[in-house]
C-alpha cells in the first residue's frame, strides 16, 4: 500500500497526478487526511480521503508520498502521526517520496537523504548542500524527491518505474503522452 497524506493547503496538481498515475499502475494507493477525510487544497479543490493518517500503520505501507503546497507541507511537518510514519518508514528501509515544498517535512523528520530536489527556494529552509536544481526527480537511497506541479507526472512515473519496473513505466508513459519525462 502507498500512502498519500493530505493536509489543508496541499497542492492539488501534485496530489491528484500522483494518485492517478500510481492507481493506473495498479498500485494500492490510500489517501489519508491529517485530521479529517475532507481536505481543502491550496486552490480551493476539496478531496475526499479514504482514511485519516492517525489510523495508518507503517507495517502496512510499501511507500509514503507527500505532495507539496506550503500550507499543507507545514502541517505535514508538524503532525505527529505523519512524522512518526516517516521515521518508521526510514527505520524499516521502506520508500519515501516528496515533491515541491514537501521535502521540508522529510527534513523535519530527519529522513531526507543527502541528495534531493524541491521547489526552488525551499532548499533555503532545508539546506543547500545536496540540493539539485537541474533534475525533475532525484532518487537517493530509498528517498525520491521532485520539484513541483509541472514535474508531478514525471515524479509519479519514476515511482512506478521503481515499484513496478520498466514495462509498466513505458506503457503508462506512452499512454499518457509523457514524452517529456
Amino acid at each position: 500500500m502507498i500512502l498519500v497524506p493530505l493536509a489543508k493547503g496541499f497542492e492539488e496538481i501534485e496530489a491528484v497526478s500522483i494518485i492517478d498515475i500510481l492507481r493506473r499502475a495498479e498500485l494500492n494507493v490510500v489517501v489519508a487526511g491529517v485530521e479529517k477525510k475532507l481536505i481543502l487544497g491550496a486552490n480551493g479543490i476539496t478531496i475526499q480521503a479514504d482514511a485519516v493518517v492517525a489510523d495508518i500503520k507503517s507495517d502496512d505501507l510499501q511507500m509514503i508520498v507527500l505532495p507539496g503546497g506550503w500550507d499543507g507541507t507545514n502541517i505535514l511537518a508538524e503532525d505527529a502521526d505523519v512524522q512518526r510514519l516517516l521515521k518508521e518508514m526510514k527505520e524499516k528501509n521502506k520508500m519515501i517520496g516528496a515533491i515541491c515544498a514537501a521535502p521540508f517535512a522529510l527534513n523535519k523528520a530527519g529522513v531526507l537523504s543527502q541528495n534531493y530536489t524541491c521547489y526552488p527556494s525551499v532548499e533555503e529552509d532545508i539546506r543547500v548542500d545536496g540540493y539539485s536544481s537541474d533534475k525533475k526527480v532525484v532518487k537517493d537511497g530509498n528517498v525520491m524527491t521532485s520539484r513541483g506541479p509541472a514535474t508531478a507526472i514525471c515524479f509519479a512515473l519514476a515511482i512506478v518505474k521503481e515499484l513496478k519496473g520498466d514495462e509498466m513505466f513505458n506503457v503508462l508513459k506512452e499512454g499518457i503522452l509523457a514524452d517529456f519525462c
